[in-house]
């Protein structure tokens, strides 16, 4: 056999070698594929009056839905009202409450229609060492992000399900962070906040998934928001090196990706570059809609793992230089 033949079956066999895996990762692949229209649709948001929140709710109302947001401060609720409105054309429900308070949002969700896509986004950030951080500050964390969206959940479970098999399949998508894939330094309380997201969605996907309700959970990165500003002015400075390694991104930007990510049911939506290579590195046990997503991360799982392992060498190594530098001085 010539050189040119033996080239041409080694290429002929690579190429052929990955079709018994798609194959056998098609017929695999759970929860199944699934399309989750957002118009003419009930689409409630909470943390809609600011940041991500808001830039979901203006491309909600764009694209056709009805809307509902939920926030703590009446006043901020009606200029995101108006603004929405003004933008585009459409009147949006709003609702003032806070989500620690498991009444307060049952009395809101009883007041609102019910609810085809349910996107939990509140969310509360104060960066310290867990050592300078007052337990108080921990506690608001974790009732805000964790306990608050147990309480969104909860509450809205019923009005969701109702008339299900009528209305077509519903959605349940969490608002987490690349701090909830990976540790950051200073970001000790947060990051257990919106890791327990992640244990939340993957337990919760398999409660609801009889009833036609799909789970999706979001991880951006830095957003450039009014909580981003007043987050930079307690950073720690090691926090500050270590998170320019995954840069910030409108709100616009991530909205438009949630809601895309939503409508094609995907459990796990990464809204950049590195939050896809941290999607599969911590892919582990989470449920996978598509094959093709599915090969993607058997075949680069080591290369992310590689990639992973760079970013902790990356970091330990800024961490150990600053302490050095700080010593000195």
């Amino acid at each position: 056999m010539s050189n040119s033949n033996l080239s041409y079956l080694l290429l002929l066999l690579l190429l052929l070698l990955p079709l018994p895996l798609l194959l056998i990762l098609y017929l695999l692949v759970r929860p199944r594929p699934v399309k989750i229209p957002i118009k003419n649709r009930h689409v409630f948001i909470t943390g809609g009056s600011s940041g991500i929140g808001l830039a979901l709710a203006h491309q909600a109302a764009s694209e056709g839905a009805r809307v509902s947001i939920l926030a703590r401060s009446p006043d901020k609720l009606e200029q995101a009202k108006q603004a929405i409105q003004l933008s585009t054309g459409i009147d949006v429900a709003v609702f003032a409450a806070d989500v620690r308070d498991y009444d307060a949002v049952s009395k809101a969700i009883s007041e609102a229609d019910p609810i085809d896509v349910l996107i939990v986004n509140q969310g509360v950030f104060v960066p310290q060492e867990l050592e300078k951080q007052e337990l108080d500050e921990v506690k608001f964390m974790i009732d805000v992000n964790l306990m608050g969206s147990f309480h969104m959940i909860k509450a809205a479970l019923p009005s969701i399900k109702s008339n299900r098999t009528d209305r077509g399949p519903a959605s349940i998508a969490l608002m987490s962070s690349q701090a909830g894939q990976v540790g950051i330094y200073g970001y000790t309380a947060y990051s257990a906040s919106k890791f327990g997201l992640r244990g939340l969605a993957e337990a919760l996907q398999q409660e609801v998934i009889a009833d036609d309700i799909h789970v999706s959970l979001i991880f951006p990165p830095d957003t450039d928001t009014p909580g981003l500003v007043e987050e930079n002015k307690l950073r720690p400075q090691l926090t500050s090196i270590i998170a320019a390694s995954s840069g910030a991104m409108k709100a616009d930007e991530v909205a438009k990706i949630t809601l895309s990510g939503i409508k094609s049911g995907s459990f796990i939506i990464p809204c950049n570059f590195e939050g896809r290579l941290l999607s599969i590195a911590t892919a582990g046990l989470a449920p996978q809609r598509s094959y093709l997503m599915a090969f993607v991360e058997i075949v680069a799982a080591g290369i992310a793992r590689f990639a992973a392992l760079c970013f902790q060498w990356n970091w330990y190594g800024s961490i150990e230089k600053w302490h050095t530098q700080n010593r000195r001085t």
